[in-house]
């Protein structure tokens, strides 16, 4: 899909038990898989006073590069200085606030959980690295590629998407290795392994629609603990997590394939294509052929704009 506009909301936001935001990718009333997004610290900074009060994001992984000026980071219970030439690694589910101070300069580059199960379908080991949130000095690596990744965003050029997608996966990759450098590996505490050994256990056997029992068996701990380890580790339940994978590949069967919702339904392990239906429309607020639709049609507006028809 070349060219592919991508978009950022900060819609479906809701409050956790902790009371927390949480904000979603996918929002309003444009739904795209797979997508990334990049912009400017002071592009959203400037809306909030440049401050962004504690929040979390389900299904975001997010990484911000200080090029100027400074300010606070606040991750889980941890609290950093920024300066110019601070890089910021802050996955899915962990708490993160920022304080910067008025004209930094810098950028966000965004990921979404369908991008990232791309990049590391076969190295899971630099995922579950990068799992953990950081604040350390960045490299001439990341710096290039940052600003390639802006770029190639900004533009409307050819293979845009398969191009972002390519950098994306380098600039993951500079991060984890930026990481272990400053970083020195250390054993992940239990309850982090235990999620991290849960979301490889789902992407294995989401299709088999395994139940919250049938992993907690195969971890060796109970339903409730495995249940509450998630939750606390990510604002989601474990039921959450298995359900959040399934939409992800719907969505990807709706966006990228001419398949009918029903064979769509079956291919994803659904006996039901009517409670296929349902579970995707209270996932992602629209039906499937609506989402279907939206997709489509902001794909064929992306592509007029690139051709220079709008």
């Amino acid at each position: 899909m070349t060219g592919c506009v991508q978009y950022l909301y900060d819609s479906n936001m809701v409050r956790s038990r902790e009371h927390i935001l949480s904000y979603s990718l996918f929002g309003e009333s444009a739904h795209l898989p797979d997508v990334m997004h990049c912009e400017t610290i002071a592009e959203r900074s400037v809306l909030h006073d440049w401050e962004f009060e504690p929040h979390r994001h389900a299904r975001l992984h997010q990484v911000l590069l200080v090029e100027s000026g400074g300010g606070t980071a606040h991750l889980d219970d941890a609290r950093y200085p920024l300066r110019p030439g601070t890089l910021i690694n802050v996955p899915p589910g962990h708490v993160h606030a920022f304080r910067f101070q008025q004209h930094t300069q810098g950028w966000v580059t965004t990921l979404a959980d369908e991008l990232m199960d791309e990049i590391f379908v076969r190295v899971g080991d630099v995922r579950r690295d990068l799992a953990q949130p950081a604040v350390l000095p960045a490299n001439a690596y990341v710096n290039q590629t940052v600003a390639q990744i802006w770029q190639e965003f900004s533009g409307r050029a050819k293979a845009r998407a398969l191009v972002l997608r390519g950098l994306s996966a380098t600039l993951l990759g500079w991060v984890a290795r930026a990481m272990e450098e400053h970083q020195p590996s250390e054993p992940a505490p239990a309850e982090s392994s235990l999620v991290q050994r849960l979301e490889a256990l789902i992407e294995v056997h989401f299709l088999e629609h395994w139940q919250v029992a049938d992993y907690a068996r195969a971890l060796a701990v109970s339903p409730t603990h495995l249940s509450r380890v998630a939750r606390a580790a990510t604002g989601a339940s474990a039921q959450r997590l298995m359900e959040a994978r399934l939409m992800r590949e719907a969505r990807r069967n709706l966006a990228y394939t001419h398949l009918g919702v029903a064979t769509i339904a079956y291919t994803l392990g659904y006996a039901d294509p009517a409670y296929f239906t349902r579970a995707f429309t209270r996932d992602a607020g629209v039906s499937p052929r609506a989402f279907r639709a939206q997709v489509s049609g902001r794909v064929s507006g992306a592509s007029r704009r690139i051709n220079g028809v709008e």
